[in-house]
């Protein structure tokens, strides 16, 4: 049985996964991961910003649970925890493609109709 205190812990941990995702820096980095793994310093060159900022933002993916940590030496490098973000991200955008689409098209019969 669900209790009103576990639904409402469950809808938490929602949406703390969700704030990850919403920092437009931080998708970058889930979208950059999905090419292969990489350390900070080279997320951080690629997606041109600087190093302390890629590391905050990293830090907030792993402890949402969205990228993993491989250590060799002193070298971490990060990864998607799992592929399945990727997909759940397509199906946001699709979504949303669809809405600006519904959303031009009735700017478009608006406009039609006061001309």
């Amino acid at each position: 049985m669900v209790t009103a205190t576990l639904k409402q812990e469950i809808t938490q941990l929602e949406a703390n996964f969700c704030a990850a995702l919403s920092d437009p820096i931080r998708l970058l980095i889930l979208y950059t991961l999905n090419d292969g793994s990489r350390n900070v310093t080279d997320l951080a060159a690629e997606l041109g910003l600087n190093q302390p900022t890629t590391s905050r933002h990293l830090k907030v993916l792993r402890e949402r649970g969205l990228v993993d940590t491989l250590r060799n030496g002193t070298t971490i490098t990060y990864r998607l925890s799992d592929p399945r973000l990727i997909q759940a991200l397509d199906l946001l955008r699709n979504v949303m493609r669809e809405r600006l689409a519904y959303q031009v098209n009735l700017i478009n019969e608006t406009t039609q109709e006061i001309v």
